[in-house]
């Protein structure tokens, strides 16, 4: 997954991260200083689907415009037990 908070703050205006990080402290979200950085740098590893109900709200987005799938990368997905891969090598 592409994470665009960026792109999509930017279109609403939003340039910066301490402007984001104040609007959703509007709508009662209190983000750290260290969190917004990730988020706003593209490096976060996972977000709070509350944490994501406000950006939304904020940016008065979906969540697709936030998360678009990145067609450059194949999932990493392990197989459930007992059911082969399908992109493992057989030996």
């Amino acid at each position: 997954m592409r994470w665009n908070l960026r792109m999509t703050a930017a279109r609403r205006d939003i340039w910066t991260a301490t402007e984001l990080r104040a609007r959703l402290a509007q709508h009662g979200l209190t983000v750290s200083v260290g969190k917004m950085s990730k988020w706003w740098s593209g490096q976060l590893a996972s977000i709070k689907l509350a944490e994501l109900d406000v950006l939304c709200t904020v940016l008065d987005c979906g969540v697709e415009e936030l998360l678009a799938p990145d067609r450059n990368t194949r999932p990493r997905l392990t197989a459930a037990r007992g059911v082969p891969d399908p992109h493992r090598r057989a030996r």
